[in-house]
């Protein structure tokens, strides 16, 4: 328990405090700053396992009388929404909260990490990766001359499955920092933590992509493969709508 916390301080607030203080300092500046950082980002984990769907207040929600959504979202019904919790320059955290069917497309997290807790539901995750960009043009998949700049070699670390009963997803600026969310067998909710959050104006700009090489993100066994993807618009069918967060206050 951190200093200033008691058995009354929400599991919320005492994210929320370690977070700030695992990302608050840069975890590449020394080899005791690392240390330090690896400690605090344990803890941070530690926590993040704890928390559960009633410690934010928030009530599971049903699909729609068993209905598919309908392809593409009308506008006013977003298929994805955001409950702010607390932002500061180290950090961001909240949660995110999918329609059935809905889908957060794939898209990177620049010199970011992040961790994600299911709060209720599942979700498919889909990892990658960048990698070097080869030195023969001709290994790149035939696309139009003006869209050669868009290709992204990279490689699908893993897809998995996740409920409020699994681990945590975890990203960082060189492991699994690209990713694909899917809402499996209805609605879904996470809760989100990303240091440090999106900013355009520092270099951090959320990017969309597409996957050229055939591949099947559905199956949970497939990890390792090389793949294909180009930088695209963020998708038509994909916004996400903001709705209050009901759950405990937090200070820092």
């Amino acid at each position: 328990m951190m200093p200033g916390d008691s058995d009354m301080t929400s599991i919320v607030q005492r994210i929320a405090r370690q977070a700030l203080l695992t990302y608050r300092s840069p975890s590449r500046l020394c080899e005791d700053a690392a240390k330090s950082y690896l400690e605090n980002h344990s803890k941070l984990k530690s926590l993040m396992m704890e928390v559960r769907a009633a410690d934010l207040k928030l009530v599971p929600r049903r699909a729609d009388d068993g209905l598919p959504p309908p392809l593409p979202y009308h506008h006013g019904a977003p298929p994805v929404t955001y409950m702010h919790i607390c932002e500061t320059d180290h950090f961001s955290m909240g949660v995110f909260l999918l329609k059935s069917g809905a889908s957060i497309p794939l898209h990177d997290h620049p010199g970011m990490h992040g961790m994600l807790k299911v709060m209720y539901g599942k979700v498919r995750i889909s990892c990658f990766d960048r990698l070097e960009q080869p030195s023969i043009p001709q290994a790149a998949p035939p696309v139009p001359p003006a869209q050669m700049d868009a290709l992204r070699r990279c490689v699908l670390r893993s897809t998995g499955e996740y409920t409020e009963e699994s681990g945590l997803c975890v990203l960082s600026p060189d492991r699994d920092n690209l990713h694909q969310i899917d809402a499996v067998d209805g609605p879904t909710a996470f809760m989100d933590i990303l240091a440090p959050p999106y900013d355009p104006d520092d270099g951090r700009d959320c990017h969309y992509y597409k996957v050229l090489t055939e591949v099947e993100l559905k199956n949970t066994e497939q990890r390792e493969k090389e793949v294909w993807l180009m930088e695209i618009s963020q998708p038509a069918d994909f916004w996400c709508g903001g709705e209050p967060y009901p759950g405990p206050e937090v200070c820092l």
